[in-house]
């Protein structure tokens, strides 16, 4: 609000006031800012406080997740590690039933020729029996064993 120079019933201190806020105008407003500013800070200041606890709330937060997932990690861990025993021990044992088949099929065989083939009857008795037929020479030979480390004489 401006006021002439020239106004009636206004004091000397008045129109001097007066004349001072016409020459800087929009300066006169200056300790309202700083007024403005002063509280511009306050409400900074609240601000930066509250960012702070978002911050700390954020980390928490974070936090609090990570916990919630270690716990169901460490619920299904030991679960999933014995499963995977179970498995390595089912493949195991499926080998040795694969084993036990083919050996038990190998001997179902075996007593199947024994029982029908006379021929192979009379090999297997000769050779495990070590029966021969009269005027018949049997010769075998046998694998060459491994030499024996001879002894270090300097030990006698």
């Amino acid at each position: 609000m401006q006021f002439g120079y020239h106004c009636a019933g206004a004091t000397r201190s008045q129109k001097q006031l007066l004349r001072i806020e016409e020459e800087l105008g929009d300066k006169a407003t200056y300790g309202i800012t700083m007024g403005q500013v002063d509280h511009t800070y306050r409400d900074f200041r609240a601000r930066r406080e509250a960012s702070v606890w978002q911050r700390l709330n954020r980390i928490l937060l974070v936090l609090l997740i990570i916990a919630i997932w270690l716990v169901i990690v460490s619920l299904f861990v030991p679960p999933y590690k014995k499963l995977m025993q179970s498995r390595a021990e089912i493949d195991n044992l499926q080998q040795q039933v694969n084993e036990q088949q083919t050996l038990l099929a190998r001997q179902t065989r075996e007593v199947n020729l024994l029982k029908t083939d006379v021929t192979y009857l009379e090999t297997i008795a000769r050779d495990r029996l070590d029966l021969m037929k009269p005027g018949e020479t049997i010769f075998r030979l046998e694998t060459a064993r491994a030499k024996p480390k001879p002894s270090d004489p300097a030990r006698r």
